[in-house]
């Protein structure tokens, strides 16, 4: 098997095996997705619902590889110095002001503007990284559409123009992965450059596993039990439908509790763990008739 400091995965097969050695539950689709992203060198768009295990996966990549973790989260707003890179302007001006009378505009300039005074961001960061890395931009969807701009450019060659240091090129490409809640469409640019893959949430046997997996000491009959819960929870009109995350927490709350059997009352009790707003609550209580 080739080693893990040296490269990404030999096949779709060995990425479900050591995906699922650190704890994440591939499906075929997800692990030749991320086989191919790292033997093509592509970034990978992962797209689908908030709570389904798109952040995980670059995690889970991350873990079973032995890289780093670099991660970009977005947010509106996000500018270029946020994302790749800006001076310290502070201790520029500092070292303007302790630099000798005589010293020329042009030698301080060419000073001030070295690595010693350059604040990396993600992107940049993860670029000049020799190691292997694994770069999340995480929620690309939430940022404006110039970010989009600077992201194609930094995905197309993997390489960083700083006017005052010069061009600094990828020794060994990161593997991206890209998360997207859909909250709007991204440009079609950007979507050539990268591999896609929906994830969306588990069938119940599916998620049972994934359960059970992360939670050993529940009983497969719970597990079941809350698996349905779950699914029925995500087809009312919720403003937020639990995650797989909550899924699991929900497993670890009822080992907490010595649950042994999710009735009613415990499923009322405990809708805390995987509803956040009291009206999602009110309205599972109401629709499921469950009794306080």
């Amino acid at each position: 098997m080739p080693s893990r400091t040296s490269s990404w995965f030999s096949s779709p097969a060995e990425a479900v095996t050591r995906m699922g050695d650190v704890g994440y539950l591939a499906d075929d689709s997800t692990a030749l997705t991320t086989y191919l992203a790292g033997a093509l060198e592509k970034p990978v768009l992962v797209e689908g619902p908030a709570g389904v295990g798109k952040t995980e996966l670059a995690k889970a990549i991350t873990r079973a590889t032995g890289a780093e973790l670099v991660r970009l989260q977005c947010y509106e707003g996000l500018d270029e110095a946020r994302a790749l890179y800006e001076w310290n302007y502070k201790k520029q001006l500092l070292r303007i002001q302790a630099a000798n009378d005589g010293q020329a505009w042009e030698e301080t300039h060419d000073d001030i503007f070295s690595e010693e005074f350059l604040l990396t961001r993600p992107l940049l960061t993860a670029i000049r990284r020799s190691e292997p890395t694994v770069l999340l931009i995480d929620e690309v969807d939430k940022t404006d559409v110039e970010v989009e701009g600077l992201l194609l450019e930094v995905l197309s060659d993997f390489q960083v123009t700083i006017p005052e240091l010069g061009t600094m090129t990828s020794t060994r490409r990161p593997l991206v992965v890209l998360t997207s809640n859909a909250t709007r469409e991204l440009s079609e640019a950007l979507k050539r450059r990268c591999l896609y893959l929906h994830l969306d949430y588990p069938d119940a046997d599916r998620e049972r596993e994934i359960v059970l997996s992360q939670v050993p000491g529940l009983d497969d009959k719970v597990a079941r039990q809350l698996v349905s819960v779950v699914g029925r929870l995500r087809e009312l009109e919720l403003k937020k439908s639990p995650s797989i995350a909550e899924s699991v927490d929900w497993a670890r709350t009822l080992i907490a509790l010595e649950i042994t059997d999710l009735s009613d009352k415990a499923v009322a009790d405990t809708l805390g763990v995987v509803l956040k707003h009291s009206s999602d609550v009110d309205r599972a209580v109401r629709e499921l008739r469950l009794k306080r």
